[in-house]
């Protein structure tokens, strides 16, 4: 709790902002570190300035909440009804009226619903206060820097979904189908102790492999079938997330070529990978070995992207990200080529950018599985 508030703090002092509050449920759960407090619906509001931080919930979540806050920094109330109305109170008790006093400044993130900012706006307003000051990811780049308990959070989901992939090689044959399967892997990461899924489990053969968010349906895995497994476990209020290929049965000579020219994009950019690197770097990096290999624009996805308490978290590894990554930085690394109409073919680890390279927290095989 005191290290992910104290560096907020420190980033709200060096930005000259007094008070802030997010609604950002993921947001909210990394500035408190509260553990079995928040569901998914989006209940709360935290707030911090210099001197407090209070979480802002109503009386389904007052008991685990309190019990949470014990003996920490934050203070838990519980009252509920509309934050901005709670915001709009709270500020005018503590003396913050006048439009160019810096105590009544408040910011807040731009990621808040329209419905959300205007009962805020309006709510002020009606207290004489100064209008909110918007910010963009400001707390997504803290969240983007991970410290040792949030890498040790996700180590332990990985080691559930390396777990859960040596279990569904194991289980996959030929006439099962693409549910099935998925059913199977998702069990498994339960039953090995995953809290919950990451996100929904990708299992696409043949063909539909070519589409690289294919949703799990009723197709049969049939002879020569590359099969793209993408799935992750949740861990300590943390995610994992990893892809393997595999190929039923056999392999035809394009599935070996398209999965060589995978597997060697994916190990150059996770050894060129280290601070001062940019994500726009590694992504271009991985389309000359993928070009060179005969299949350039056949990946069509940006290369990697953040992982954290959500599955999507800052940095990017794209041609969009020219910002330099920074050690504690956790991002996958997941090139792919896709062939319409023929088989898709994705290789993906995540790991932590380190002070002086990259340490990849998934252990499962980079071989080409044969089923």
């Amino acid at each position: 709790m005191e290290s992910h508030l104290n560096r907020m703090r420190a980033c709200m002092r060096e930005e000259g902002m007094a008070r802030f509050c997010c609604t950002d449920l993921s947001s909210v759960k990394w500035l408190t570190a509260f553990d079995k407090v928040f569901d998914d619906e989006p209940a709360h509001l935290a707030f911090v300035s210099d001197d407090e931080a209070v979480l802002h919930t109503d009386s389904r979540y007052a008991d685990a909440a309190c019990r949470a806050a014990c003996g920490g920094p934050w203070s838990v109330d519980a009252s509920g009804g509309f934050h901005a109305r709670w915001i709009a109170e709270k500020l005018s008790r503590d003396g913050g009226k006048a439009p160019d006093d810096i105590s009544s400044v408040l910011a807040i993130e731009d990621s808040m619903s329209l419905a959300a900012f205007r009962r805020l706006e309006k709510s002020l307003v009606e207290k004489g206060l100064a209008p909110a000051v918007e910010t963009s990811d400001f707390v997504l780049k803290l969240r983007a820097v991970k410290d040792d308990a949030e890498i040790e959070a996700m180590k332990a989901a990985q080691a559930i979904t390396d777990e859960a992939f040596g279990h569904i090689v194991s289980f996959m044959r030929v006439g099962m189908t693409e549910r099935e399967v998925q059913l199977e892997l998702e069990e498994a990461m339960r039953h090995l102790g995953a809290e919950g899924l990451a996100f929904s489990s990708i299992v696409a053969s043949g063909a539909n492999g070519a589409a690289p968010h294919s949703i799990p349906g009723g197709k049969v895995l049939e002879p020569g079938d590359m099969v793209v497994l993408d799935f992750g476990a949740r861990k300590g209020g943390y995610c994992s997330d990893m892809t393997r290929t595999v190929c039923m049965e056999y392999a035809t000579e394009e599935a070996k070529r398209v999965y060589e020219a995978v597997r060697t994009a994916n190990e150059a950019v996770e050894r060129m990978l280290r601070p001062g690197v940019t994500g726009a770097e590694a992504h271009e990096l991985a389309e000359r070995v993928l070009e060179h290999a005969g299949y350039g624009g056949k990946m069509g996805h940006g290369l990697g992207h953040g992982v954290g308490i959500d599955i999507h978290e800052q940095p990017n590894l794209s041609p969009r990200n020219t910002e330099p990554l920074c050690a504690g930085n956790v991002v996958t690394v997941e090139p792919g080529v896709y062939l319409g109409g023929i088989l898709g073919c994705r290789l993906e680890d995540f790991g932590v950018i380190t002070p002086d390279g990259f340490e990849v927290f998934t252990q499962s095989t980079h071989e080409l599985v044969i089923i």
